[in-house]
């Protein structure tokens, strides 16, 4: 199977989406121009252009692409080429209205957008596999091709009758007989059996809150539907360019997909990643996508967009302070990154997103953002040789798992407060400014490397995953485990006992009471520390050790935190500097190799194959503390026993010999 090696070739890949399409030809030679002077080299051509490619049913208007093609090539540059499906074009909608989807009120997603097709459409799907045929017939032999890009951004949801008839025949698939699903979704409750296999739709506009294992199960059908349209995009240019990798761009940490399931059959696994800039804790969010993202990859992976300025869709829209892009960037490399690319090379001068920034703003060359790209650019090339295919080693996994999030959106769930990515983005914050690397896992992925493993919140755990932590701590492996997990089993049914038995005697809980979820404003006193957002009333086992206690109000005296032996139970989520320090005990006893010490506040590092990387968050210069003799692979500076960083400074070092 091809793989990221086989594209980067000891490169990082540096460049962009590039829409010529928008533009006359006379640009084309001036944005070569300006690619080669910063240094790009990988574009990404053809993500929109399904309507310029067969602007009616069946036409093929392939030159422009040609020329485009030949002319990138020219210039040394390579190209990731998508194949145009994710936004039909208005023909599509109007000769076939059954492509378009339906939101959950049965109201039909118009085109004028992009992304207005149903996954689940036989003319759908039978357009999109012709022209991808075509595409790939064409191209696969093209000396430009160096990646398949395929749709882009899965993110389609259908209530529409053609994804009913698939959730039926999905349905079908996996329960067989109508009796054995009535079972599963627990349609005893508010006489909702049924009776025939046409009875069942998908889980519209409701009276009041839907069967959530209906909801749980269309949203994995919807994964799979998106899934098998990814498939099918991507045997076909697998038998046109077997030697060509394939990649489709996740969205960051976005619920839409399994990425576990989906990053199986992807050679290179890639993401959008558009932190707030204005956001403090942008930093942590790109760590902890980059972590996860290469987690998925199991190795280098790639940025496929992110953005050198402002977006256009939030509220306000501020751009990058100087040289925050380039941290950012530098910092996705440290974390694994083969590639940091950008939505996009040349900023739209009409259309919804011309106020999103380009790699080529609308000031041009002469631009601060520009200046940038080149810096960036350059250093990306000097890093290269040492940087590309390089790994990052972690010791410590954080477990997530769709699945459970799935259902923990349920409607009729205990605290609406309860939000599985800032649970999970909260604990990932506490590793990330302890400096100790991190990974993620599924909860039934092999974690014998690991010598911690973090559960933040797992609500949902199947019978296999639970078996599977049981066997990480028998094997010597150290657990901490967090509030509301191991609640409902795989049919979001809820296990006697309100917690996997299995769990409760594993952490040394005797009872589980009641779950007590804390208001906006509360806070529950644990002794050394506060508690925040979740609570729980727990009888402890005789032989469990209770870490912290609750004091005062209804649980004046419970557990708030406890172990047994080398698991523990976090019953709340301790406030951040709490948190850190907890989980930087933990660390430590379970034998996980320290942090460098004497890093001031806000300074990063990161360990990516030989090198050590230093990443200074604050607008402020710090100074870091380093003892030896190292070179700085961006300025080609020795260094020896400190090392001096700017505002949003970066340092890359090797140890001198």
């Amino acid at each position: 199977m091809p793989a990221l090696d086989d594209t980067t070739r000891g490169r990082l890949l540096f460049g962009g989406d590039y829409n010529p399409e928008q533009w006359p030809e006379e640009v084309w030679l001036d944005d070569v121009r300006l690619m080669k002077k910063a240094g790009v080299n990988s574009v990404t051509l053809g993500v929109f252009s399904w309507a310029r490619i067969e602007p009616r049913p069946g036409a093929r208007e392939f030159d422009w692409l040609d020329r485009l093609m030949d002319l990138i090539h020219g210039n040394g540059i390579g190209v990731v080429l998508a194949t145009p499906t994710a936004s039909p074009p208005p023909w599509m909608g109007t000769l076939h209205p059954e492509t378009l989807p339906r939101d959950e009120d049965g109201r039909i997603v118009w085109w004028g957008s992009r992304q207005q097709f149903a996954h689940s459409s036989p003319v759908y799907r039978r357009y999109a596999a012709a022209l991808t045929e075509d595409l790939a017939a064409r191209y696969g032999s093209h000396p430009a091709l160096t990646l398949w890009h395929i749709n882009n951004e899965y993110c389609t949801y259908d209530w529409g009758d053609e994804a009913a008839r698939a959730f039926r025949g999905w349905l079908r698939a996996k329960y067989g007989t109508l009796e054995v699903l009535n079972e599963a979704w627990g349609t005893a409750f508010w006489s909702q059996r049924y009776d025939a296999w046409d009875e069942i739709i998908p889980p519209r506009r409701a009276q009041y809150m839907r069967n959530p294992t209906q909801v749980l199960d269309f949203k994995r059908f919807t994964s799979d539907a998106l899934l098998e349209c990814y498939l099918a995009e991507r045997d076909i240019v697998n038998r046109h360019s077997p030697h060509i990798p394939v990649t489709t761009n996740f969205m960051p940490l976005w619920s839409g997909q399994d990425a576990w399931q989906w990053a199986e059959h992807e050679d290179v696994v890639s993401v959008d990643i558009y932190p707030d800039p204005r956001d403090p804790w942008a930093g942590q969010d790109n760590a902890m996508i980059g972590d996860l993202t290469r987690s998925q990859a199991r190795g280098p992976w790639l940025v496929m967009e992110q953005a050198a300025g402002p977006v256009n869709f939030r509220g306000v829209n501020h751009p990058k302070p100087r040289g925050l892009n380039r941290l950012l960037s530098l910092q996705s490399v440290a974390r694994g990154a083969d590639g940091v690319c950008f939505f996009q090379w040349r900023a739209s001068r009409q259309g919804a997103e011309k106020f999103h920034s380009g790699m080529l703003g609308h000031a041009g060359e002469e631009g601060r953002v520009f200046a940038e790209v080149k810096e960036l650019g350059a250093e990306l090339a000097r890093l290269a040789p040492a940087v590309a295919g390089t790994r990052v080693t972690a010791e410590v996994a954080i477990l997530h798992d769709w699945d459970s999030w799935w259902a923990d959106q349920q409607e009729g769930r205990v605290s609406a407060r309860l939000d599985h990515p800032e649970v999970v983005r909260a604990w990932h914050r506490a590793l990330w400014e302890a400096n100790t690397p991190t990974d993620f896992a599924h909860p039934e992925h092999d974690l014998s490397r690991y010598r911690l493993v973090l559960v933040p919140h797992l609500y949902l755990l199947t019978d296999t995953a639970v078996d599977n932590l049981l066997a990480y701590v028998a094997g010597g492996g150290t657990l901490v485990c967090g509030f509301h997990t191991g609640v409902a089993d795989h049919d979001d049914r809820v296990r006697p006992g309100g917690m996997d038995a299995r769990l409760r005697d594993l952490f040394g809980i005797s009872v589980l009471h009641e779950w007590w979820p804390l208001e906006a404003e509360e806070r529950v006193d644990c002794g050394a520390f506060y508690g925040t957002l979740w609570s729980e009333e727990l009888t402890a086992a005789d032989d469990a050790e209770v870490v912290a206690a609750y004091r005062g109000g209804e649980l004046d005296g419970l557990p708030a935190l406890l172990r047994r032996d080398r698991a523990w139970y976090f019953s709340t989520l301790p406030e951040p500097a709490a948190l850190r320090a907890l989980l930087t005990r933990v660390a430590h006893e379970a034998g996980v190799r320290p942090p460098p010490h004497g890093l001031p506040l806000g300074v990063e590092a990161v360990r990516r194959g030989e090198l050590l990387f230093l990443l200074n968050h604050g607008r402020d210069a710090a100074t870091v503390p380093l003892p030896g003799h190292y070179r700085d692979l961006l300025t080609g500076a020795a260094i020896q026993d400190v090392v001096s960083l700017g505002r949003y400074g970066v340092a890359v070092l090797e140890q001198a010999s």
